[in-house]
């Protein structure tokens, strides 16, 4: 069964850093894209950033310059690396791949659980 686990989230003061892991585990065939969406409070889930196989990266406006968003292709892990993180960025942040299981033929989509990110002013 395949599964994305998170790890980093936390609370952090108002230019500071995070740095957010999400490992795809499981019997995989493939990942292409990963990325990390987020829900702010009483709002909808929005993408921040996302990473091709191939190193192609989206990002949001609003965390454009400060959110790097990279992988590791052989440990099926993706990283987003936050900096001058700003209260407006508080949100639960979710781990997203589209990932081809051992034996299948076509990709499904796959979430992680959720870590919080706080940031206070």
């Amino acid at each position: 069964q395949v599964q994305l686990v998170e790890s980093g989230g936390g609370l952090v003061q108002a230019g500071g850093s995070l740095r957010l892991s999400c490992a795809a585990s499981g019997t995989i065939s493939s990942i292409s894209r990963m990325g990390w969406y987020r829900q702010p409070p009483g709002k909808q889930r929005e993408l921040v950033a996302h990473i091709t196989n191939g190193g192609t990266t989206n990002y949001a406006d609003s965390v454009r310059g400060r959110f790097t968003i990279s992988r590791d292709n052989a440990a099926n892990t993706v990283y987003l690396q936050m900096n001058s993180l700003k209260p407006e960025d508080t949100a639960v942040y979710y781990c997203n791949a589209m990932i081809i299981p051992w034996r299948r033929l076509s990709s499904s989509e796959y979430w992680g659980q959720g870590t919080q990110v706080t940031v206070s002013s």
